[in-house]
This record gives structure tokens, sequence and C-alpha cells, in this order.
């Protein structure tokens, strides 16, 4: 009789990828405390006395009168810092396929169908309560979306270390999350299209991709690229839409005689610009909900802000964990014995934290400064607030078992730079 061999879930994978993973999320980190800060500054400014002040700001026009450029600096910050972020997000969602979790159909099952689910759930939710309460449905996707800065920003603030496995696993579901998210951006939220500007944008992604192929050319690469993302600025499709499909061309693995890939070095250059500067420059933008003299009331009692509260809360930690767990028992796999399902609950929660590409959509479901939209920024900051707190508690409650799995896979005793957890293989490295 043959034994069926125990297939184990959330294990520790290879020491490469977990020192990238390890390094990738420590920028997100970073860029996670600046979105919070200009957050923040945006909230206080915007319900300050001078508040008419940032309301201008943010409305100031710049740029040429040509070619649809000449833009508020709200719409500079989500129609073009947002496409820098996206093509990360891209050139991510490359790599995972390439060389992450994603490679393995057997490992990719579980964050693919976690943040699948996570996606579905919060739309069901927030459709339902806005049929309940007579809302707006057409903002069904604002919940679906998590903001993997703003979750490790609040995961330096509670001080815990998690596991290098739920790390990978958080990276991933946000990398799946994101593409689902511009997929709906692209579907569900482009109103009309040009095809010959949409024509003009193929064509620049043939150029970039050739010029990848042959060459390399740097400036070629940024002038076929900045084609690109005019073309689809141009062609009703959102504009980040480019940064995905430019970052899905770069390549990520060593051609002969390269020392790191392009796309690593592309990677080193572009991120701390973005984590810096194009994240928290939107977040100023959009974040600022002026709730002073009654607008705090109007919003509370407006179906689309609870349903927001509702889809990021309940609809995330619901769908991330009962996606989760429905796939470790269609499978017939198992938690790794060094985890709990309470890891699990607190990452679902933790996926609640939405804001960035929630903000996105909000401003195009309702529209850049309308009543629906102020509203939606109120739902998500409360909603993102709420189950960072509710994270928080869960994951601090393991926090010394996270530190003694910290310990173990940072320990070094032959001082070879590898962790002997990973050098001595052990079941998870088999798996």
């Amino acid at each position: 009789m043959t034994i069926r061999p125990i297939t184990r879930v959330f294990t520790r994978g290879d020491w490469p990828e977990a020192r990238r993973v390890a390094g990738l999320l420590r920028q997100e980190t970073v860029g996670g405390a600046l979105l919070l800060i200009a957050a923040l500054a945006a909230l206080v400014w915007a319900n300050s006395p001078w508040r008419g002040g940032y309301h201008d700001l943010v409305a100031f026009h710049i740029g040429p009168d040509i070619l649809h450029l000449q833009l508020s600096l709200a719409h500079w910050t989500s129609d073009g810092l947002l496409a820098i972020f996206f093509f990360l997000a891209g050139l991510e969602l490359k790599h995972e396929f390439t060389h992450g979790a994603l490679r393995d159909p057997g490992k990719a099952a579980v964050p693919i169908v976690a943040a699948c689910c996570g996606v579905a759930v919060p739309a069901a939710l927030y459709a339902a309560w806005q049929l309940y309460g007579g809302g707006a449905l057409k903002g069904w996707a604002i919940p679906t979306a998590t903001d993997i800065a703003f979750a490790l920003a609040v995961l330096a603030v509670i001080g815990t270390h998690l596991p290098s496995a739920l790390r990978s696993f958080l990276l991933t579901l946000a990398v799946v999350d994101d593409l689902i998210a511009i997929t709906i951006i692209a579907f569900f939220y482009t109103s009309s299209i040009s095809l010959i500007w949409l024509v003009v944008a193929i064509v620049g992604l043939v150029a970039f991709a050739l010029t990848i192929r042959h060459g390399r050319n740097s400036l070629l690469l940024i002038a076929f690229g900045l084609i690109t993302w005019l073309a689809v600025l141009n062609s009703g499709v959102h504009a980040t839409v480019a940064g995905v499909a430019l970052g899905l061309l770069i390549p990520v693995t060593n051609r002969p005689g390269e020392q790191t890939a392009l796309g690593e070095r592309i990677d080193r250059r572009v991120r701390p610009f973005s984590a810096a500067i194009c994240v928290p420059a939107f977040a100023f933008c959009s974040a600022g909900v002026t709730v002073v003299g009654g607008g705090l009331g109007d919003a509370l009692s407006d179906p689309v802000t609870v349903g927001v509260v509702i889809g990021l809360v309940l609809g995330k930690a619901i769908g991330v964990f009962g996606g989760t767990a429905l796939t470790v028992r269609l499978t017939r796999a198992e938690l790794d014995d060094e985890l709990a399902w309470s890891d699990v609950f607190g990452l679902s929660l933790l996926a609640g934290v939405g804001f960035t590409v929630s903000l996105l959509i909000g401003e195009l479901a309702f529209g850049d400064g309308s009543i629906e939209d102020e509203h939606v920024k109120l739902g998500i900051l409360a909603g993102s607030l709420i189950a960072a707190v509710l994270a928080s508690v869960v994951l601090r409650s393991r926090n010394a078992t996270y530190g003694r799995i910290h310990e173990l896979e940072s320990r070094d005793a032959d001082g070879d730079g590898v962790p002997d957890c990973y050098a001595d293989g052990g079941p998870q490295a088999a798996d």
C-alpha cells in the first residue's frame, strides 16, 4: 500500500528567494511609513482652517496644453506616478511567475485562490449592502484591493517578525491582487476607447519589447515607455494599465554573461523612487477628505461608506481566510508545523488594509472631488484602520512564536552568510 506524502503549505522555501523578498519588503515598509505620513498630513490640512489651500493645490493644473497633458496635480499623481507603481507591480508579477511562488502550480494555488476570494467576497458584500440600503453599485471594486506598503507599515508599528513563509504569501497575495485590480480597472472603469490611440499603444509596446530583445538601449526604452503611457492615457483606458504591461515585458532572468537580470537592475533604481515619491504623493493628493462642518455625519449614513468598511474588514478576512482554508482542504494539505490557522486569519485581516488602489478605483467610479468620492475616502481610511487594529491584535498574540521562528531563520552558526535552516535543507527545502 502506497502512502501519499503529506503536502504542506506555508513552508520556508529557498534562501535566495527569501532574501530577495525580505529586502523588497524592507523597502515597502519604508514606503508604507511615508505613505502614512503623507495621508495624515493631507487629512490634517484638509480639516484645518486653511483647507481651501489644500484643495486649490491638488486641483492646480500643470503641463502642456497638448495631448491632454494639462492635468491637475491630483491627476498627475494618479495617471502618472501610479503608472510607475504599477510598472513595478507588473515586474514583480513577472518575477513571481518566473522565479517565485507562482512558478509552481501546486504552491501557486493557495495565494491565487486566496486573492481571488479576497476580491470576490468584499465586492459581493459591498454590492449586497448597496442593494439593501439603496446605495451606488458602481463602487463594487473599491474594497477589493490590498495595499502591501500600508500593511507592512502596520507590521512595523506593532513590531512583529512574520516568518518568511507568511511574508512570501502576503507579497504573492498582494501581487495577484494588483493584477486583478488592474484588470478590473481596464474592463469595468473604462467608459470609451479611442482605437487609434490604442493602436499607438500596442505599437509602443512592440517597440519596447524589440528594444529589450535587441540591444536594450536605455534611452529608447524610456522613449517607447513614455509613448506607450501617453497613448494609453489618451486611449480612454487608465494610464496605470500601461505600467503593468511594460513591467511584464521586462526580463527577470540573467542573460549569458550578466551578473544580474535587467528586471532586478531596473527594480533597484525605480523602487526607491516609487516608495519615496510616487505612492506618498498620490496618498497626499487623494486622502485629504474634509469631515469638519457636518461632513462626517453624512458620510457615515451613506451606504457607500459603510459598504466599503464592510468589504475591507469582513469581506477581505472572510475571502482570504476562506479561500486559503478551502484550497488546503481540497488538496488535503496541512499547514507547516511551525504555524497555526490563527496566523492565516491574522494575515487575512491585514489584507483588509486597502489604500492606494482602493482610492484610485473610488476616483474612477464616482469622479474625483464628488461627494461619493469623499465618502469613499473616509470609508477606506476607516476600514483600513479597523482592519489594521484587528490584525495587530491577532498577530501580536503570536509574537513569541514569530520571535522563535525569526531567531531560527537568522541563525548562521558557520558564518557562511546563509542561515543554517536553509543550508541544512530539511522538510521545507524538500517541499
